[in-house]
């Protein structure tokens, strides 16, 4: 077997990617557009010592769990590679991802017994209050949308369904704005060019609409006309209230560079989690899904088991979302996060809800936790919202040395939930309870909150 072979082979599992999984000559062979119950023919893409990968050229017999794509650029887009699988059969392939994962990586071995159903969404479609769009450049002009699978090559969008209406309205009045006015897209490459990014954000309860352009220089020539433009469109239920420009002149590829220049209106929006306000600026820390947010963070207070005698160390607390919502029901919440414009956002916000039980610190939490503990901080519960690359071992000792109540642990990646477990339970505590909520519909990514309590 090479590279462009067509193959035919019988799918007998889903990955948690949405890649069909058969076996062909002892070799696993992963397709994507595929799912488990099919017989497909496929070319392959690559050649490996164990396995194969492939796409589908056709379906001989197509699986019941299949569904028709809601996206008609779905195929080239690369965004959402679960959405040709039924709804329900995805939160059950989410599941499962985070039952191997804890059981291979964190060697929890009753972990089919402990992590819950997925808490999934009713309608799993326009669902994001934030949406990043790349600009990029063709023979036609400026065009905006997703980079492709495994490239910086952009896919234009006309509409996209995970995002709100008013988010493609906004890309697609800057994009014309740039190819009516000659504008030409930042060329990574060469690093000449303008405009890299669309960035939208949306109060989904405040219907407050904040749109941000990334740029490579600040001197865009006709930026008042384009103000005016957006200030003059449409954006249905949304009310424009800030639009910024942020400059990124780095030779990199981050989302926003550190300068923001509000063009017109507000530096920033408001929304609201669980009843509390929140002031949201370009870089500030915000879950993407709204009702889904809502629902985890109130798992996560279940499983804290707060009352007004407990004290909480919130770690990564960004804006202070989990911590703000933990503090109308308990003693005391410290929160900590490197960030210095999310703690000043947290405790602005703290002020704005008029909790007085909260204190801020900043700096990075391998640093800050230990110090605390050093100190006497010593929480009932602590609560931990890393990024995708999880804890460190500093931070998951110190928190040891605290000895809490309980832990609850909130994570975007199973894998580094599953590793942090392992440090954790060899620690002396143990994973009562976990469940997968998902935060992304459609997508391979799944949130996962866990109740870790001490032996």
């Amino acid at each position: 077997m090479k590279k462009s072979d067509i193959i035919k082979l019988n799918i007998e599992k889903t990955a948690s990617d949405g890649r069909g999984i058969g076996y062909i000559d002892g070799k696993i062979c992963f397709v994507h557009g595929t799912l488990e119950g099919e017989t497909v023919e496929a070319q392959i893409y690559t050649v490996h010592k164990s396995y194969i990968t492939a796409g589908v050229t056709k379906i001989l017999s197509s699986s019941p769990l299949r569904q028709e794509s809601y996206c008609s650029v779905s195929d080239t887009c690369g965004g959402c590679p679960l959405s040709h699988i039924k709804y329900e059969k995805q939160l059950v392939i989410k599941r499962q991802h985070v039952v191997d994962t804890l059981t291979r990586i964190g060697g929890i071995e009753n972990a089919e017994s402990i992590v819950a159903d997925t808490i999934g969404m009713e309608i799993p479609a326009r669902y994001r209050n934030k949406m990043v769009f790349p600009i990029g450049q063709k023979d036609s002009g400026a065009i905006g949308g997703f980079y492709a699978p495994r490239s910086h090559d952009v896919v234009g969008l006309s509409d996209c369904r995970v995002g709100e209406d008013c988010a493609i309205k906004a890309l697609t009045t800057v994009v014309n704005f740039m190819n009516e006015y000659h504008i030409p897209a930042y060329n990574e490459r060469t690093h000449k060019g303008y405009i890299r990014r669309v960035f939208v954000r949306c109060g989904y309860h405040s219907r407050d609409l904040m749109i941000v352009i990334s740029s490579y220089n600040e001197k865009i020539k006709n930026l008042d006309k384009l103000i005016n433009t957006l200030k003059n469109t449409d954006f249905g239920t949304y009310n424009l209230k800030s639009i910024v420009l942020n400059v990124n002149s780095a030779k990199n590829n981050l989302v926003l560079g550190n300068k923001n220049i509000t063009l017109w209106g507000e530096d920033s929006i408001c929304d609201s989690i669980l009843g509390l306000q929140f002031n949201i600026s370009p870089h500030s820390f915000f879950q993407v899904n709204p009702t889904q947010t809502e629902r985890l963070y109130g798992k996560a207070l279940e499983l804290a088991e707060l009352d007004d005698t407990k004290t909480v160390l919130d770690i990564y607390c960004g804006i202070g979302t989990i911590s703000l919502c933990a503090a109308k029901s308990t003693k005391k919440v410290v929160g900590v996060e490197i960030v210095d414009a999310a703690i000043e956002d947290a405790k602005k916000n703290a002020k704005a809800n008029g909790l007085k039980n909260t204190e801020f610190f900043c700096g990075a939490a391998e640093d800050i936790v230990p110090t605390l503990i050093k100190k006497g901080e010593c929480p009932d519960v602590v609560i931990i919202d890393p990024p995708r690359k999880g804890s460190d071992e500093k931070t998951l000792s110190a928190i040891l040395t605290a000895a809490p109540e309980r832990i609850v642990y909130v994570s975007c990646n199973p894998a580094t939930l599953a590793r942090d477990a392992k440090f954790l339970t060899e620690g002396g505590y143990k994973m009562t309870y976990a469940t997968p909520v998902d935060m992304f519909p459609n997508s391979e990514h799944i949130e996962c909150v866990a109740k870790f309590e001490r032996n």
